[in-house]
């Protein structure tokens, strides 16, 4: 059975791809945005990456220059004699839509009078060594807030993108095609119409 399509169809298609072409155009841009977003945070990533590595590498150095002044039992000592752990918290933020993680510390990095162990019991090795492991932290909660808002960012963009591809190849060339479909459908209906017209005033 043949189906006639009517105009309102046809007006409905026309505004889905309008509406279609509207979004399309919208995801695009946000996906740009996106990108942009990330080369920055990649480039922060990089930057704050090699600064830990750069700080993992002192508090290494100064540990074992501690050990060997001091030794491991007073190392032990004084780590043990610390009670004011770092405060840790997680919040979020947004960027361009997309949720990443902002975290905020206090107490990491202190002097010696706070760190909570005897100064006169501690050579000054022991305290470069707690002062470069304290930076080495702020460089690793930095490290962990970037990297989890660039894998976020690459998230969001893997999705848009998807969606930017199934709206510009699957739907509005659908769209597109039914529009055309309905648009002869209907001039065919309107010329056997006027066909089927002229016949019967001949025939009066």
């Amino acid at each position: 059975m043949d189906i006639k399509p009517t105009r309102s169809e046809l007006i409905k298609l026309k505004n889905k791809i309008k509406l279609a072409k509207s979004g399309h155009k919208l995801l695009k841009k946000k996906r740009d945005g996106l990108i942009l977003e990330f080369f920055e945070i990649l480039k922060e990533t990089k930057s704050v990456r090699k600064e830990m590595t750069a700080k993992y590498k002192e508090a290494i150095r100064k540990i074992n220059v501690a050990r060997v002044v001091d030794g491991d039992m007073a190392i032990r000592s004084v780590s043990m004699a610390i009670k004011d752990k770092p405060q840790i918290e997680v919040s979020t933020k947004n960027i361009m839509g997309v949720v990443v993680p902002n975290i905020n510390s206090s107490d990491v990095k202190k002097d010696i009078l706070t760190r909570g162990y005897g100064i006169a019991n501690t050579s000054a090795a022991i305290n470069s060594a707690a002062a470069a492991y304290e930076e080495l932290l702020e460089f690793i909660l930095l490290v962990a807030e970037v990297e989890t808002s660039m894998i976020r960012l690459l998230e969001e963009i893997d999705k848009t993108k998807r969606r930017v591809n199934a709206l510009e190849f699957e739907v509005i060339p659908k769209l597109v095609h039914a529009k055309s479909y309905i648009s002869l459908r209907l001039e065919e209906m309107e010329r056997e119409t006027t066909f089927r017209s002229k016949r019967l005033k001949k025939k009066r």
